[in-house]
């Protein structure tokens, strides 16, 4: 299985970043393949001027194209997603996330900010074609402690539960994925099948 990460925060060291991480290493100790990017990693002037046929977003592209599923992680500004990751998400094409599963994650200052994850994003990744969209998890800053020095960076109790059981939800949607159908083998099928008519 392959899974996309993708950061929406600006910022080198966020609470998204670190909830983001945190699901990448659950993942991939369950043998899953996880390739990450973070918005920020993506030229500003890309995404300010709308570059489509930019190196850096048709390598996301690809990535999607090749993915299982997507894992996308957000600080929550003004009640709403990033705008760095709303520009960059705008780049895509309209059919990006078909035959994807979505798990959308985001954090804010406090539980207010909740309802940005379906009223923002997941409308915005439903437009995307999303094949199946989690339920999602919300954490407020205080559940997420950075690391400093030697300490590694920590989740409370009980969001690493739900963490743990919203990727176990999503590990189990991306094995019972159906595969799309290769267009080759899809014309093979049509032409014996009007041979055999």
């Amino acid at each position: 299985m392959l899974v996309v990460s993708l950061g929406g925060s600006p910022s080198q060291r966020s609470r998204s970043g670190v909830l983001l991480d945190h699901a990448k290493r659950l993942l991939q100790e369950q043998g899953v393949e996880v390739v990450s990017y973070q918005v920020r990693d993506f030229p500003a002037e890309d995404l300010l001027h709308a570059r489509f046929d930019s190196p850096k977003v048709l390598d996301l592209l690809q990535q999607i194209d090749q993915a299982d599923g997507l894992l996308i992680a957000t600080p929550v500004y003004k009640a709403s997603f990033s705008g760095a990751l709303k520009t960059l998400l705008d780049l895509l094409p309209e059919r990006a996330l078909s035959h994807k599963v979505v798990l959308p994650m985001a954090t804010g200052g406090s539980i207010a900010h909740m309802l940005a994850v379906d009223y923002a994003l997941k409308p915005v990744l439903s437009a995307l074609k999303a094949q199946e969209m989690l339920h999602g998890i919300f954490a407020e800053d205080s559940q997420i402690a950075y690391g400093e020095g030697s300490v590694q960076a920590q989740l409370a109790p009980a969001l690493e539960q739900r963490l743990k059981e919203a990727l176990e939800q999503f590990h189990s949607a991306l094995a019972r994925r159906p595969k799309p159908l290769d267009p080759n083998a899809l014309n093979e099928r049509l032409l014996s099948a009007r041979w055999s008519i």
